[in-house]
């Protein structure tokens, strides 16, 4: 896997055998999750779920971030949760169920399994001031005014690694930083807070022996990581934008707590584009999951489905940007349904051959060997993907009932059944939403829903409105979702 500290694809060993410890820094749940943390964490969904197959046992943290972390990322202001309550005129409690809430559904939706534990920011507040006192004892940290600052300057003098993992030269972030902030507070612009003293405004805030304030926003993650992983453990992950400050700053508290560094390998997925840019509702180049889903967004043609989406993702590494677009949405949902139908058709086989293998059986044999080759080299999806395609013609032999798959052995049937039932469903998490893989059963729910939509449609066009939005609502209620595109109508599963 690619380690981003040492910039070098690594062998993977874990510290502790057959054991894995990895944690992935969770949501700010202030408001609904966009797009681009859907890839970060569908992505280390995939990573776990290869850990998981390969045999290992895995402890899979990510965290709730529901405290300390302010607008605009710095050391002062006001924190994004209060603000939200603010503004929605609740109390900062509610806004972090109401968005966990639909966090936690937007990841059932696209099909991500849970973490081992999800711990919250705010039920470690003893710990995170714990990790303050200990940083401080060892020289790394200073009170002022109630607030208690990391010294920044001090530790890079001592350890000579601050900003490693970003890559970030520390004459040039010191130089950067000042001109960036000018808090008197602090004996270096670089410093940064892991203790802040709470203004009477402020809604969310605990006592300590320093004032009554709240945890920095770095302390949280360096104090969850190793309370349920140990001092040492194997995988960080996180996003791309988060190497700086957030990580450098984790690995900074850590090693200015315990002398040790937390992570082994540290992983971070890249961001998602939409039309060749960055994401920005500033100049309406955005589009939510939502209306990804529905179709209700200029962007696109079409509403898509969730699993769709979820090829989508997969078709780019986690390490490269991705490009979102009507186009490439269409490409996907083209492939994601050939490569179901065709494990619906392999799972029909059902014929026996002379235990005798073939030039075919080979060349299947590598062919599946080639995509776990592609998943062991940093979860590479696209090229798995890839591999997959090219057996795609053997298996459409046996469809379209050539002679060709009748030479292979039932041993190396039996082989290729497993390589698209797991890779398809247990490892890229992909789940078959014509509710079949190869019983046969799809094909009729896909004729009954065909009727149905016909049916509605020309209700629509009748302008019979209130039998059209009964098969809607009744088909909601029996989770199916209808999108109404361009080009007629659609259904998927909720």
């Amino acid at each position: 896997m690619y380690n981003s500290l040492s910039r070098e694809k690594e062998l993977f060993v874990p510290i502790n055998g057959g054991h894995v410890g990895m944690y992935v820094c969770g949501p700010t749940v202030y408001s609904n999750v966009h797009l681009g943390n859907i890839r970060t964490f569908m992505s280390f969904d995939v990573i776990y779920r290869y850990l998981k197959y390969l045999g290992y046992k895995v402890r899979y943290i990510r965290n709730i971030t529901d405290v300390g972390h302010l607008v605009g990322d710095v050391d002062d202001g006001e924190d994004k949760i209060a603000k939200r309550a603010r503004l929605e005129n609740i109390e900062p409690m509610e806004v972090v169920q109401k968005y966990t809430n639909g966090f936690h559904k937007m990841m059932r939706i696209i099909n991500n399994l849970e973490p081992s534990i999800e711990p919250r920011a705010t039920g470690n507040i003893l710990e995170q001031i714990e990790m303050v006192e200990q940083i401080i004892k060892n020289g790394f940290a200073y009170e002022k005014n109630g607030s208690v600052y990391f010294n920044t300057k001090k530790f890079a003098s001592k350890y000579k690694s601050y900003g490693q993992l970003s890559g970030r030269v520390i004459d040039d972030l010191l130089v950067e930083t000042r001109e960036l902030k000018n808090q008197a507070e602090k004996k270096h612009p670089a410093d940064f807070a892991i203790w802040m003293k709470a203004d009477d405004r402020h809604l969310m805030k605990w006592k300590s022996k320093w004032s009554v304030g709240f945890p920095g926003w770095h302390l949280e993650c360096s104090v969850m990581s190793t309370k349920y992983l140990g001092k040492h453990f194997d995988i960080h992950g996180g996003g791309n934008d988060l190497k700086f400050p957030h990580h450098e700053n984790e690995v900074a508290q850590n090693i200015g707590a315990c002398g040790c560094a937390p992570a082994k390998y540290w992983l971070h997925s890249n961001m998602l584009l939409m039309n060749g840019r960055k994401m920005a509702k500033s100049d309406g180049n955005t589009i939510s999951a939502e209306e990804l889903f529905s179709g209700k967004s200029e962007h696109v043609s079409k509403g898509y489905s969730p699993m769709a989406v979820r090829f989508f993702m997969l078709m780019a590494h986690y390490r490269s940007t991705l490009d979102l677009s009507d186009q490439a949405l269409l490409a996907a949902e083209k492939g994601y349904k050939k490569l179901m139908d065709a494990n619906k058709y392999l799972q029909q086989i059902d014929h026996v051959i002379p235990d005798t293998t073939s030039e075919i059986d080979e060349q299947i044999n590598n062919g599946i060997s080639a995509v776990f080759d592609e998943l062991d080299d940093d979860f590479n999806t696209p090229k798995a993907l890839a591999r997959m395609f090219e057996l795609v013609p053997v298996i459409n032999s046996y469809k379209d009932d050539k002679p060709l798959f009748r030479d292979i052995a039932k041993e190396t049937v039996e082989r290729l059944k497993k390589c698209f039932s797991d890779v398809l469903f247990d490892i890229f998490g992909l789940e078959d939403e014509s509710g079949d893989s190869g019983s046969g059963m799809g094909d009729i729910l896909d004729g009954i829903m065909n009727l149905v939509l016909d049916l509605r449609q020309n209700a629509r066009s009748n302008k019979d409105w209130p039998t059209a939005d009964k098969i809607r609502d009744e088909l909601a209620a029996q989770k199916i979702i209808i999108k109404d595109g361009k080009d007629g109508s659609s259904w998927s599963f909720n």
